[in-house]
């Protein structure tokens, strides 16, 4: 499954408001919550809180991927985000970030979260990639850039 299957307009935002660590998962959480991709928004909430309280998920080079299971989605979602200032969001190489991928997953279907968050992972960590996304100003041109990226990288 690509991105660009579980994103759209409506769940990126450029640029997030929030400035802190536990806003920026509320912000995008709200993102999924206004354009209908989530049930319950506190049990999804409360759940990355959670995964986010056992081990910070900012993964280096700017990037973090706040994730959980949950019983408050009935499909796999996606949210992506760019701050327009340094957060700390206590990644693992000490640096502070701009950008965020939110994914949410039901708890029976392990498979295609941890797929998803590889295929995020592996596409992050390509610094051309990165570089791209950090000039995206709206919505369309990020679509665009995971869509070229994909395309590139995965390609058979």
């Amino acid at each position: 499954m690509n991105l660009t299957d579980l994103l759209s307009a409506e769940v990126i935002k450029i640029p997030l408001a929030s400035k802190e660590k536990y806003q920026i998962i509320e912000e995008m959480v709200d993102l999924l919550h206004k354009a209908g991709r989530i049930e319950n928004r506190d049990v999804v909430l409360n759940a990355v809180f959670a995964r986010e309280r056992v081990m910070s998920t900012g993964m280096g080079d700017g990037i973090a991927i706040p994730h959980a299971k949950t019983d408050g989605v009935k499909e796999l979602v996606v949210a992506f985000g760019i701050s327009h200032q340094d957060v700390d969001f206590q990644a693992i190489d000490g640096k502070p970030v701009r950008m965020f991928f939110l994914l949410v997953g039901p708890t029976d279907q392990t498979g295609p979260h941890l797929k998803t968050l590889s295929r995020i992972s592996r596409l992050m960590h390509r610094k051309e990639f990165r570089d791209s996304l950090r000039i995206c100003f709206n919505a369309e041109e990020v679509l665009q850039a995971i869509a070229d990226e994909e395309r590139k990288y995965f390609a058979f």
